[in-house]
């Protein structure tokens, strides 16, 4: 395994998902049930809707030029940079709806359901197809990818209600958005001056 992929990716979705709404959906599902299988379910959701985005990244990188992928790669970078920090200071009540909608489910299924409904097609799951097309290391993208996001997780079901007690989550979504912005103009410099 490519140890250099696994850390980036495992830093890049760490720091994307920290105060998402997937952590806030583990904050509160975690008030109500036991914290075990609430993280099941969002363990096994995750697994799911990694395999499927590294499958897609793969394909991509089997038809598609390298140089096209990281051009996309970075226009998701800055897209999702310049959406994140505009959310920064919106942040609302989706995810307790969300939650609203599974009320009659049991703790696994309803963390199972809720975050696969709310991530699929999100931001760390476009990042991860592009981590998975720009790079020849589909398990290290997988591996990187899921336990960030199981990390986060926990970090939601354990630590993040105090964390928001003191850093407030705009905060923590302009630092998301930051890096996002960094990441998608270091991807255009290397992809236009790779001799730099």
């Amino acid at each position: 395994m490519n140890s250099t992929v696994f850390f980036s990716t495992f830093g890049i979705i760490f720091l994307a998902e920290l105060g998402d709404k997937t952590q806030l959906t583990a904050m509160a599902l975690a008030t109500r049930y036991p914290w075990k299988k609430i993280f099941i379910g969002i363990a096994a959701a995750f697994a799911l809707l990694n395999v499927g985005a590294v499958l897609v990244g793969k394909v991509l990188f089997a038809f598609l030029p390298i140089f096209w992928i990281k051009i996309v790669s970075a226009a998701l970078f800055l897209f999702f940079g310049v959406t994140t920090l505009r959310a920064a200071g919106n942040d609302d009540d989706e995810e307790e709806a969300e939650e609203k909608r599974f009320s009659a489910r049991g703790p696994i299924a309803k963390s199972f359901t809720m975050i696969l409904l709310a991530e699929l097609g999100d931001k760390t799951q476009l990042v991860t197809t592009s981590l998975a097309a720009q790079h020849e290391s589909p398990f290290a993208v997988f591996t990187g990818s899921t336990l960030a996001l199981w990390t986060v997780s926990l970090i939601g079901i354990f630590i993040g209600r105090q964390l928001t007690r003191h850093v407030p989550l705009s905060y923590i979504h302009r630092a998301a958005g930051c890096l996002f912005l960094l990441f998608g103009a270091a991807l255009l410099y290397q992809t236009f001056f790779p001799r730099f």
